[in-house]
């Protein structure tokens, strides 16, 4: 070994390795002072070897080094917001201290009571004067002249608290606002409720105190946003602090809306009762703090929607009536013995509400407004604020046309005074829209609002199509195909049994069985024995027999899913599958029919029905109200050939008199049970037009059908009589400056599969037949017993129908046969419905 030991190398220098060195050579706290105890041997054979931290290493050393004076030593200098907490190790330093919770909740209390006080003294209170200058909504015709103008300023006054009757006031604080006298002019707990249903995705409506309800009619938009609503509230609290409880309230009473386009207590007293607000007695009182609740559902005269039909809103009223002066006594704000004088309803004068609304225009903007508030979310409330320019799709010149045709008609036909009896109550609807597109460009609703007649007999749902249902059977045949083709389409050629009070048979071949138990038997209009005819000419003559068998061979629920294809809407199906089904007992509005058949006429392409085609607020665009798209909604070998069959109806059937429209048509008559209703359904490649008959007393509590038998002088009234006269009469017109075209020609379809029992039952490919020579029936001058109504062994009833629950069925009703029940798929658009509900019964032929 060499006598020269390798000496170890040493630091260079100082820096950060240094202070690592001498921080692991420090002498161990075990020596004592004066020994020499080496912490390291280079040459020892055991010797450990010296280990180079890393710089974090370093700082744990030197942080566990003895507390020294001077800057950098001792405890960690502490932070200001103490979290995670140092002094805790785990899961604790992540606990926040009660010194972090109670300072945070301060501080958080401390921004929010300094941004409410900005946002409370940025706001403006409301002025009532500013809030009467809301506008009209005015209505155009489709080539953008203007229609009417409807509500606005013109029917506001403005009266102080002193003119408002102490009843009056006693009354709406009752009904609206116990504490309104007391509170702040906030409700916590309704904004609360607010806030809680924003936070799901709902409406931010919530429950207000009249200062809140002052304060929101005051805006000319009601959009129910979080925005909207703090606002409200910041304006309502400042309101509560620095006006007088009588200023708000007077405020509250001159601004809000109480139906008949009447803003303000003075104009409500006017226009229901033709008195200025200080003469108002406590029931009429509290017949207006009623009203407040909702004028589209508790303005008697009726609203927009099938639920605000004068009927219901007259109901609610009278209740709510009741209500409010019962609540006046609970509160203290009226004696028993004071309310005790009031147990009738109070008198109303009519409406002048009609006054600019007369014959058809009322019923146009009623269509108008509800398809705003069915499809596009504008509400009542947005509409009677004002401001909007509605355009429209409506042809003022066939608009007139489709009046003249009905009325001359009416007046050539119908005298009430020579047959009081039966020409009393006869009502007219019709609807007509644009094939290609599925514009609404006219309808009948009625003699008009300003004559009392405020049901929209074009929208009204309630009375039965009948025999105008056969199409969808035999459409629903053609794409689907029934149980005797192996599931494919079938030919209109196929044969059916045709002779009267024929057997009709369920899926599973077995008699559908009556009231009684027996083999239920289908009954024609007529007795005659037609044997085995075709589909095509069961169409034609309009034969119940050879479609009731036929909706049991397809299934109830592809017929529904046809009809629903083409735009009839579900709720209007008649719930019952029974056989009286395929004979029209259901009760789409004459809207929806016209929209529907258009679907053949478009060769399968389907547009919904419209009415708008453009909307402003305050002179700017509102989104949305773009032409609806077309959907197919069937083959257009399918549609192509129902309107193949609908020519030959009108050119050799029981829709002839439509032949002298003198141009290509299809249409398709209908008639109920003991003449209830009467249809004419038809179309052109241009329009396609609905027109229905009934009879029914507007002006009676109970709705219900009368028969028609009679009316005009004759026995047995049909589709193709007055209704096809109308038709008639209005196309000639509408289409005068419109080149003729025709229907495109219909593709060879399905094949020949006869029912059981006919001559030929094995399927075979068929042509479509050629319109069929025979001709057209002509129905007994005396009435043959009726066929079957709609209703099973249980009679089913509307939710809007007044039914007798004790009525029992008769034996030779239609039963619903369980092997073969099945329900139509859900879905569909809302319609709004009509005003009108209509018990309903069977159906007989065209």
């Amino acid at each position: 070994m060499s006598e020269h030991r390798r000496k170890p190398q040493q630091p260079q220098g100082g820096g950060r390795a240094a202070a690592r060195k001498a921080a692991q050579q420090r002498p161990s706290r075990a020596a004592g002072p004066g020994r020499n105890v080496p912490t390291s041997s280079p040459s020892g054979p055991y010797s450990e070897q010296p280990v180079h931290g890393s710089r974090s290493d370093a700082r744990r050393s030197a942080g566990r080094a003895p507390a020294g004076r001077g800057r950098g030593t001792g405890r960690p200098k502490k932070r200001f917001i103490d979290y995670p907490r140092a002094e805790k190790d785990g899961w604790k330093r992540f606990v926040p201290s009660w010194r972090l919770v109670s300072g945070t909740a301060l501080g958080f209390f401390a921004i929010l009571t300094a941004g409410a006080g900005i946002g409370i003294a940025s706001v403006n209170t409301p002025n009532a004067n500013l809030a009467a200058k809301a506008q009209n909504n005015v209505f155009y015709w489709s080539d953008n002249s203007q229609m009417v103008a409807t509500g606005g300023s013109v029917n506001r006054q403005i009266v102080t608290i002193g003119q408002i009757p102490r009843s009056m006031q006693n009354a709406v604080i009752a009904a609206e606002n116990e504490s309104f006298e007391s509170d702040k002019g906030v409700d916590p707990m309704g904004v609360a409720r607010a806030v809680w249903n924003m936070a799901k995705g709902g409406s931010t409506q919530g429950g207000s105190t009249i200062t809140q309800q002052y304060v929101k009619n005051t805006y000319l938009d009601s959009d129910q946003t979080l925005k909207r609503k703090v606002t409200e509230l910041f304006i309502s609290i400042k309101l509560g602090v620095n006006e007088e409880k009588n200023d708000i309230l007077a405020g509250y009473l001159n601004t809000a809306y109480y139906g008949r386009d009447a803003y303000g207590i003075q104009a409500a007293a006017r226009a229901y009762f033709g008195k200025d607000c200080d003469k108002l007695n406590p029931s009429e009182s509290a017949f207006l703090a009623a009203v407040l609740k909702g004028p589209n559902l508790y303005n008697p005269d009726g609203g927009i929607g099938s639920a605000a039909t004068p009927e219901d809103n007259a109901g609610r009223a009278k209740a709510r009536w009741a209500w409010v002066l019962d609540r006046e006594v609970k509160v203290g704000r009226m004696e028993q013995a004071e309310r005790d004088q009031f147990k009738d309803f109070p008198q109303m004068i009519e409406s002048a509400q009609s006054a600019g609304m007369s014959g058809q225009i009322g019923y146009m903007v009623e269509t108008a407004k509800l398809y705003l508030t069915k499809t596009k979310g504008i509400t009542i409330d947005d509409l009677a604020m004002g401001g909007y320019q509605i355009h429209t799709t409506f042809d003022k010149k066939r608009v007139d046309s489709l009046v003249k045709a009905v009325e001359e008609t009416r007046d050539g036909l119908i005298d009430e005074k020579k047959r009081p009896d039966t020409d009393t109550f006869v009502q007219f609807g019709a609807a007509s829209v644009d094939v290609k597109t599925g514009a609404l460009v006219a309808l009948y609703g009625g003699p008009g609002i300003d004559k009392k007649h405020f049901n929209n007999n074009a929208n009204t749902s309630g009375v039965q199509v009948g025999s105008t249902w056969k199409p969808f059977v035999l459409a629903a045949a053609m794409e689907y195909g029934t149980q005797n083709s192996d599931g494919e389409g079938i030919s209109p050629a196929s044969k059916y049994q045709a002779n009267d009070l024929t057997v009709i048979n369920n899926r599973a071949g077995q008699p559908l069985r009556d009231g009684s138990g027996k083999p239920f038997r289908q009954k024609n209009e007529s007795p005659t024995a037609f044997g085995y005819v075709t589909l095509n000419e069961a169409m034609e003559k309009s034969i119940n027999v050879p479609f009731a068998q036929l909706i049991f061979d397809v299934g109830h629920d592809k017929v529904k899913k046809v009809a629903q294809a083409t735009g009839i809407l579900p709720e209007s199906f008649d719930p019952n599958d029974n056989a009286s089904f395929a004979l029209g007992t259901s009760t789409p509005s004459a809207i929806r029919m016209a929209d529907s058949y258009a679907t053949f006429a478009a060769s399968g392409m389907h547009h919904d029905p419209y009415s708008v085609t453009k909307v402003l607020k305050n002179g700017k665009d509102v989104p949305g109200f773009e032409k609806p798209k077309g959907v197919r909604a069937m083959d257009n070998s399918i549609a192509d050939n129902i309107t193949k069959v609908l020519r030959n109806v009108v050119e050799n059937g029981t829709g002839t008199k439509a032949k002298k429209l003198g141009r290509p048509a299809a249409g398709k008559t209908g008639t109920t049970d003991k003449n209830m209703s009467a249809w004419f359904v038809g179309y052109t490649p241009e329009l396609s037009t609905s027109v229905a008959l009934f009879r029914s007393d507007p002006s009676a509590k109970k709705k219900e059908l009368i028969s028609m038998r009679g009316v005009a002088g004759i026995p047995s009234l049909h589709g193709g009589d007055i209704p096809a006269e109308i038709w008639t009469k209005y196309m000639k017109a509408a289409l005068k400056d419109a080149p003729e075209s025709d229907f495109p020609e219909a593709d060879k379809i399905g094949v020949v599969a006869h029912a059981s029992g006919a001559p030929s039952p094995t399927p075979s490919p068929s042509p479509s037949p050629s319109p069929s020579p025979s001709p057209s029936i002509t129905p007994s001058p005396t009435p043959s017993p009726s066929p079957s109504p709609s209703r099973s062994a249980k009679p089913s009833c509307r939710p809007w129908a007044i039914c007798d629950p004790d009525a029992s069925p008769s034996p030779s009703r239609s039963p619903s046969p369980s092997p073969s029940k099945s329900s139509g798929k859900p879905g569909g658009m809302t319609n709004g419905g009509g005003s009108g509900g209509f018990p309903i019964g069977g159906s007989t032929g065209g």
